[in-house]
């Protein structure tokens, strides 16, 4: 490795050319980082006690560790996104300078010192070459000649930001000519038989914008390969993956799409921050007796395949009419939980396990179970666990039956709500605060329609109004007691509409809105809508017309949001068969007739009481009190109980400081958090510790 100080515009002016290797992320800068940039470089032009300004290094990979004076191109490891970014600014410079020229500004010399190798022709004619996707773009920029028909957007973006910089501001070129002149970097060239270049890779972060799980998932995949054989892997599945899910959605879903397979090929959850190590952990279990090509086009094809999957599911490219309708208003709900689950019923899809009605099915399902608990107000954060495993409980010989009977058994935190209670909480839950109050109108609206309206040129109008000073003809609409009903009833499901004239309606009188005497056609009794239907024929609009119009809107919901089918009975064959437990509490002298036993017993019922699914098993050395598994662990003595708590010592909150850090001893039980209960007065501060581990088992991240 060598290393050395350089002027950036210098060390662009004799390097040959560089080149981005295909396993490199494609450019990413938005304008927030040219902001930073351009500010930085106008700073640096305009002040002339400021002599240098560095803004990174540039590291490359030469045969050996070399100069920039060599001919041969030189393959850019890190540091891309400041020479991409530079050479944008300098093109765009080079387009709008004009006249004989200034402080050694000249468009001649802006091309042919930085931006091309005059003397060269076809690709090697230009100084820096960029991967497949944004290649093409700043080539036309660089001639001057318009763009390709699908430009690199971020490339684009960037051009037009410098473009109305230097033509819309005050800075004049000359000083963002000096403050390019002061920009300095360090160049690292590598030794490609000496150095390592991911590792080296995998300890640098761009300046303004940090690698992403992605980048560094390509770059493990593909760097170090064979060129050809590099070459292939790369045209014939990484680019694929790009073009697949488009360059925006590609910056900001791909890393979510590889923690949902990672769930799948994993079976547990995958938090971002560990999407890359856990992947490099999971490629290599999957190398068996592969040689290394094998093993890597292995890993490529079937994340081409899960990507594809995903694209279908998550990003609105399924072509089937009706499954796309119905992957759509999951993606609506922004349930970006169930796609672990739904990814893997898709593909027994696609293997032609399923059918496409099961697929539908179930997909509805899922809608279902995931809105109810939103209308109900039960807790999401458990959701990601069940959609985690969820695939894996599933009897595939009778799918749909077992994908039923595997959310009948979900209870409390997990439950899929009853008919009665979804009913109840549907017609009287604050809606219109509701963060996807479209959805559930559009839902209910389009039910049983052949024609699906679209409600985005819709607004949601409370026909009672949001006004607290109501009319007097409100008032008497309303009745005596008409601030409890507007109060009650205001933002709920009866009173609130779709309709395209909210500003026509503001706070007139309900037979007004109803018929809008001057305007007839804008009146909500001449609305096409259904939902509308009880407003239209309403001659008063009160508490009694407001319950009315929920209950039979909330009739529709049972419909459009529909309950599982299964009986008790169909479950039954589905559950799992615990065997006896080989011990029991007479196991443990102490607790069960020795002087531990009242302590015991009200720290028992004290756990018990903290959720109903608690289950007790009493094992060899210790009592464990399970809900997804053990949350805390007892292990009975003479004269105490000694507690293990199942979360990490860093996230117990013990203000008394009583907790003991057990992670790094041997220890029965589960958990790094080791607590001592001796008298029963001790007991509700010592459960406020245990609740801690429940949830943080039960919650999970979102």
């Amino acid at each position: 490795m060598k290393a050395n100080e350089a002027k950036l515009l210098n060390f662009l002016h004799k390097a040959p050319q560089f080149v981005i290797p295909i396993y490199q992320r494609t450019y990413s800068w938005t304008t927030k980082e040219c902001e930073q940039l351009w500010q930085d470089i106008v700073r640096c032009g305009s002040n002339d006690h400021i002599d240098v300004h560095f803004v990174g290094s540039v590291v490359y990979v030469a045969d050996g560790v070399s100069s920039v004076t060599d001919n041969a191109p030189l393959l850019v490891i890190d540091g891309q996104q400041r020479l991409t970014t530079i050479s944008i600014l300098l093109a765009t410079l080079a387009q709008l300078v004009e006249g004989e020229p200034k402080s050694g500004l000249s468009s001649i010399k802006l091309q042919h010192y930085y931006l091309l190798n005059p003397l060269e022709s076809g690709l090697k004619r230009y100084k820096l070459i960029l991967s497949k996707t944004d290649r093409d773009t700043l080539i036309t920029l660089v001639d001057n000649i318009p763009l390709p028909a699908t430009p690199s957007i971020r490339i684009q973006q960037n051009y037009e930001f410098f473009r109305n910089k230097i033509k819309d501001s005050h800075v004049d070129m000359v000083t963002v000519w000096n403050g390019l002149l002061k920009l300095m970097i360090v160049e690292v060239a590598l030794d490609l038989y000496k150095d390592n270049p991911q590792l080296i890779f995998e300890s640098m972060n761009s300046t303004g914008k940090e690698l992403s799980q992605a980048d560094l998932i390509r770059n493990y995949i593909l760097m170090g390969l064979e060129h050809n054989f590099q070459t292939r892997m790369y045209e014939g599945y990484w680019y694929k993956i790009e073009t697949k899910f488009g360059q925006e959605a590609y910056g900001t879903q791909f890393d979510g799409f590889m923690r949902y397979y990672l769930t799948i090929k994993t079976g547990r959850l995958v938090r971002e921050y560990e999407v890359y190590d856990v992947y490099k952990d999971f490629s290599q279990i999957q190398r068996k007796q592969l040689s290394i090509q094998q093993h890597t086009e292995y890993l490529l094809a079937e994340l081409y395949e899960f990507a594809d999957i995903y694209c279908a599911v998550a990003l609105g490219q399924e072509t089937d009419g009706d499954l796309k309708r119905a992957f759509d208003d999951i993606r609506e709900l922004r349930a970006d939980v169930v796609y672990p689950f739904l990814m893997e019923v898709y593909r027994d899809f696609r293997s032609q396990i399923i059918t496409k009605s099961d697929v539908l099915h179930i997909v509805r399902l899922v809608d279902s179970y995931v809105f109810r608990r939103a209308i109900c107000g039960v807790p999401t954060n458990s959701m990601n666990r069940t959609f985690a495993t969820l695939a894996k409980q599933i009897d595939k010989t009778h799918y749909v039956e077992s994908v039923e009977a595997q959310f009948y058994m979900l209870t409390t935190y997990r439950r899929f709500p009853s008919d009665d209670e979804f009913q109840r909480e549907f017609q009287t839950r604050d809606l219109y605060n509701f963060p996807r109050r479209l959805y559930y109108l559009r839902r209910l609206e389009n039910y049983n329609r052949d024609e699906l309206v679209s409600v985005g040129e819709y607004t949601i109008e409370h026909i009672m109004p949001q006004n607290p000073d109501l009319s007097s003809e409100w008032r008497r609409e309303l009745g005596a007691d008409w601030q409890r009903v507007q109060s009650t009833w205001l933002h709920t499901l009866g009173n609130l509409t779709l309709t395209a004239y909210n500003s026509t309606y503001s706070d007139r009188p309900f037979s007004e809105k109803r018929d809008m005497p001057s305007d007839p056609h804008k009146g909500i009794a001449k609305s096409p809508l259904h939902i509308n239907e009880d407003v239209r024929h309403a001659t008063h609009w009160n508490e009694a017309t407001i319950k009315q119009r929920a209950a039979r809107l909330a009739e529709r919901g049972l419909k459009v949001w529909p309950s599982l089918s299964v009986n008790a009975d169909t479950v039954k064959k589905y559950m799992k068969k615990y065997t006896r437990q080989e011990y029991g509490i007479e196991h443990f002298a102490s607790i069960h007739t020795g002087k531990m036993k009242p302590l015991f017993e009200a720290f028992r019922q004290a756990v018990l009481d903290l959720d109903k699914n608690i289950t007790e098993e009493f094992l060899k050395l210790y009592v464990a009190y399970k809900a997804e598994t053990n949350f805390v662990d007892v292990i009975p003595y003479n004269d105490k109980l000694k507690l293990i708590l199942n979360i990490p010592f860093i996230r117990i909150a013990d203000s008394r400081g009583i907790c003991v850090d057990i992670s790094n001893k041997e220890s029965w039980g589960n958990g790094e958090v080791e607590v001592t209960l001796k008298t029963i007065d001790e007991i509700p501060y010592i459960i406020g510790l245990v609740r801690q581990s429940l949830d943080a088992q039960l919650g999970g991240e979102e």
